[in-house]
């Protein structure tokens, strides 16, 4: 039988791949605790200490925890250290799930930025949206900007993340 992985770029080593596209850098963000919250968020809030709606895409999180808005009944929530809330469903009214591993963080940073993003979506740059989630070079990402307006961060599929690289690797900032 034919080895069809052999016609795929192998995966860069995550933990130390970095890479410069003009005055933009890519990393991988690692060890972050991504839970995505489902049904009554208002109740979530109560749960995990975390006031406010989410960040959707263009806005900035800041800080070792935070929310990332998907839909009115879904966002993601990324800390540093591990919720004292288990995941599945509770009886309060939203559902946790842990996607740790179903989600591959990049971090991307950089003056042209804002380029780099006009090229793989026709979001505007710098306009801000209640949702996170986008379609980004042919893909969904929750995108979103951490710490300051040059720096973001975007979640994608972790099968995805490899297709991402390249497109990164590739692109043309013009």
């Amino acid at each position: 039988m034919r080895n069809l992985a052999e016609k795929w770029p192998a995966a860069p080593d995550w933990a130390s791949s970095t890479l410069s596209k003009g005055s933009v850098s890519v990393r991988t963000v690692g060890g972050l605790n991504q839970l995505l919250v489902s049904g009554d968020l208002a109740a979530w809030s109560k749960a995990s200490g975390l006031a406010g709606e989410g960040v959707g895409a263009g806005a900035i999180a800041s800080g070792d925890k935070y929310m990332v808005r998907i839909a009115r009944d879904r966002l993601l929530t990324v800390a540093a250290q591990p919720f004292p809330i288990a995941a599945g469903w509770q009886a309060a009214g939203f559902a946790v799930t842990v996607m740790d591993a179903g989600l591959h963080v990049f971090e991307i940073e950089g003056p042209e930025l804002d380029r780099l993003i006009a090229r793989g979506t026709t979001l505007d740059p710098g306009a801000a949206s209640p949702s996170a989630s986008i379609l980004f070079a042919g893909v969904s990402v929750l995108f979103y900007r951490f710490g300051n307006p040059e720096r973001a961060r975007f979640h994608v599929e972790r099968s995805l993340a490899p297709y991402v690289w390249e497109w990164l690797e590739q692109v043309q900032l013009l």
